[in-house]
């Protein structure tokens, strides 16, 4: 029994705990109520009473021995700088995150969409792959017709065995498409904007890119005239840029809009007096615009005779670049989060 102390005893003084579960493993063991000092103090009866005088000398050395370790490590312990391992200081305050922020493509077209919904106007959407149909021959673009050179497409293969294309799909060049699509399945009147992505064969540029996103609007009744689409495009420009924008219509050419203007607000740089953004012109184009073809409409059913409308377009980069006086269309696509910061807290 006195050797099972004595080897106590140094197991006792040779134990160096590594961490503080460790010191409290050792506690629990010599000093808790099961521990090994009760069972000891148990065994006292059992022992001879000439021996119990130096059993008890060694069994308070032991208990001695067990408190002086764990005083002695539960000091260093607390000193010791805290646990930063996996787990960390919980007493610490947490590391903040900064917070995210909406893409400022997304933050405009949100804004164009809030803007036409007060109006009547919903959001239709439509595919990205379109066939020529929709893409071209319904919007008054026929086979041949010089209209689609405007507009450099990536078209798509399906016969890998042909050099070229087979002319039956294309990355949609515009959301016009959509308009033939919401047509197909509605009728008069239709209010409605077209937001999404459009892909286009250019170079890329500060003011050009192979892909960029664009709203389609349009309104077909009963009675629809010019007057009605110029007093819903001065009512966009001012709310997109302030109560104080002007707005000018001047004459063009869209295969699927007669007659067709394109449209200029005053300059957001420098309120119209003259700058570099505008050219020193005092105004920047937009959109372009006009009265649906008699012809598009006849091409999705609609009687021309009774029912007229008007569409626009507007790339939403180009909105976005005036809004926020970004100079490099480039920009939006580089993920650059640097850049994306300056728009935390906008939606």
């Amino acid at each position: 029994m006195f050797e099972k102390i004595k080897s106590l005893i140094n197991e006792i003084d040779g134990f160096t705990p590594n961490v503080k579960d460790e010191l409290e493993q050792f506690r629990v063991q010599y000093l808790g109520k099961k521990g090994v000092l009760g069972d000891l103090f148990a065994q006292m009866k059992e022992v001879a009473a000439e021996d119990r005088k130096e059993f008890g000398r060694l069994v308070n050395e032991l208990k001695n021995k067990a408190e002086e370790k764990v005083n002695l490590f539960r000091e260093k312990f607390e000193e010791q700088p805290a646990d930063t391992s996996a787990v960390g200081d919980l007493t610490l305050p947490g590391v903040s995150k900064a917070p995210g922020s909406f893409h400022p493509i997304t933050i405009v077209r949100n804004e164009i969409n809030r803007i036409f919904s007060r109006i009547g106007f919903n959001v239709s959407d439509g595919p990205e792959v379109e066939d020529d149909w929709h893409n071209f021959s319904a919007l008054n673009f026929p086979p041949e017709h010089p209209a689609r050179d405007m507009q450099d497409t990536f078209f798509i293969n399906l016969d890998p065995d042909k050099e070229h294309y087979n002319g039956q799909l294309a990355l949609r060049t515009h959301t016009s498409s959509v308009q033939i699509r919401v047509l197909d399945n509605e009728k008069p009147p239709v209010r409605t904007i077209c937001p999404g992505r459009v892909y286009r064969n250019e170079a890329i540029s500060a003011r050009a890119h192979c892909f960029f996103h664009q709203v389609e609007g349009f309104y077909i009744d009963e009675g629809v005239s010019f007057a009605d689409l110029k007093q819903t495009l001065l009512y966009f420009a001012q709310e997109m840029f302030g109560a104080d924008t002007k707005i000018r219509l001047r004459p063009s050419y869209f295969p699927f809009t007669e007659p067709s203007a394109e449209m200029d607000i005053s300059c957001t740089i420098c309120k119209g007096e003259g700058c570099n953004v505008c050219k020193h012109t005092g105004w920047v184009e937009i959109l372009g615009c006009g009265m649906i073809d008699p012809a598009v409409l006849e091409n999705c059913k609609i009687d021309s005779k009774k029912y007229t409308g008007f569409a626009f377009g507007m790339g939403i980069e180009r909105i976005t670049m005036l809004k926020y006086t970004v100079k490099d269309l480039r920009i939006f696509s580089e993920n650059d989060v640097r850049f994306l910061r300056h728009f935390q807290g906008v939606n």
